[in-house]
């Protein structure tokens, strides 16, 4: 078991560069180096983009389904006015999940919540615990603020390790700003059960804040896993974060929410942007109700992951289970040449994620994406000993 915690926003920093240097970041952002698709208006760079099989964002490859794209049009009246209606989503979050409108915070994706709970949370010097790798968009802010990051490894089976996030809490009690938790991970794909979110809440001090990322919640089906909105419910000091950028395919328009009691959200409202645009607030209100389509993308994405998955495995390539919307391939080597030669074959996949630098993640896209994947897959391993000749 792998216990060994590394604090500072030094060793962070050092982290983000390492990855940075694999993935040959120019000054754009880290998403645009990700993609390496030029960011232009012209008909060719946009044909170029098109062409991309792109599983590298973990993203609904199959668009909007026509409730939101009605929902989004019928939205466009309201362009050119501040103030605008907007869908009653505030409401219908809030019923969703059986708290009052006061317990919810719209963002420009969830990503807006981490970053102002961050914000919030870790002033005075005050650090994050939580894992590494997982989504590190509250490290990355922590250090733009000049707080702290404790993290700690995963367990050998790729599980966040819980015994020891709670020692590492209540060892640094006086300067936790708040715990995060990614679940299930990203980018590992794996869950943290229902008992072991029970285990930290009750392990840690009470006034401790916890931030839970729930971004995949719409893809899991191990029964060991629940949502964490009912502790919420019970005015425990913690916020619950979901998005519509996964199943819902509205990651371009960037919008997401936080569930938290009427405490934490009273605390985070004043660094708020207010950035929700009315097309978004209008499609994410439709998205809610489309349970049908949300239904559909999850069957036909399981599918393909778990046929993926079998396919590599046939192959020789472990897989770390998943319970998301991409997987986690060990592929023996180092990911960045790797990555390279798929977009030099019309596939993008993921960057690495120190310090698991030869496991490479794959969102799982399109059957004809998955198809166009595997073949590239092949032609770039075909030097490897296939399990039979081992």
């Amino acid at each position: 078991m792998r216990t060994k915690q590394t604090v500072s926003r030094r060793n962070f920093v050092s982290g983000l560069a390492t990855m940075l240097g694999y993935v040959g970041l120019r000054p754009e952002s880290v998403f645009a180096a990700q993609a390496a698709v030029v960011n232009s208006a012209s008909g060719s760079a946009l044909a170029e983009y098109d062409a991309f099989a792109k599983l590298l964002y973990n993203e609904n490859p199959y668009g909007p389904p026509d409730s939101v794209m009605k929902a989004m049009t019928k939205a466009f009246k309201f362009a050119n006015r501040y103030g605008y209606p907007d869908g009653n989503i505030v409401q219908e979050i809030a019923s969703l999940h059986g708290v009052q409108p006061e317990n919810i915070l719209i963002g420009a994706g969830s990503s807006e919540i981490l970053n102002v709970f961050a914000a919030t949370f870790l002033h005075g010097g005050k650090a994050v615990v939580g894992v590494e790798p997982t989504f590190s968009s509250v490290y990355r802010f922590a250090t733009g603020i000049k707080a702290d990051s404790i993290t700690l490894p995963l367990l050998e089976d790729y599980r966040q390790n819980i015994s020891a996030m709670i020692e590492a809490t209540r060892s640094n009690y006086r300067r936790v700003g708040f715990v995060y938790m990614c679940n299930p991970n990203n980018p590992t794909g794996v869950v943290v059960t229902k008992q072991e979110i029970r285990q930290l809440l009750d392990g840690i001090p009470e006034d401790v804040p916890v931030l839970i990322d729930e971004a995949y919640h719409h893809f899991t089906d191990d029964p060991n896993y629940a949502t964490s909105v009912p502790y919420v419910l019970e005015g425990r000091p913690i916020i619950v974060t979901r998005t519509f950028s996964k199943i819902s395919a509205l990651a371009g328009m960037r919008v997401g929410y936080g569930i938290a009691p009427v405490s934490l959200i009273d605390r985070m409202r004043s660094r708020m942007t207010g950035s929700v645009n009315a097309l978004a607030c209008w499609g994410a209100a439709a998205a809610l109700k489309d349970t049908k389509s949300q239904s559909e993308v999850k069957r036909v994405t399981l599918e393909l992951r778990n046929k993926t998955t079998a396919k590599l495995q046939s192959l020789g390539f472990s897989v770390i289970p998943s319970q998301t919307n991409f997987l986690m391939v060990g592929i023996g080597r180092k990911v960045q040449p790797v990555q390279n030669q798929f977009r030099k074959r019309g596939v993008l996949v993921g960057r690495p994620f120190p310090p698991m630098l030869e496991h490479m993640r794959v969102s799982v896209g399109t059957a004809d994406e998955m198809r166009r994947f595997m073949v590239a897959f092949k032609e770039i391993f075909a030097d490897r000993p296939r399990p039979s000749e081992t």
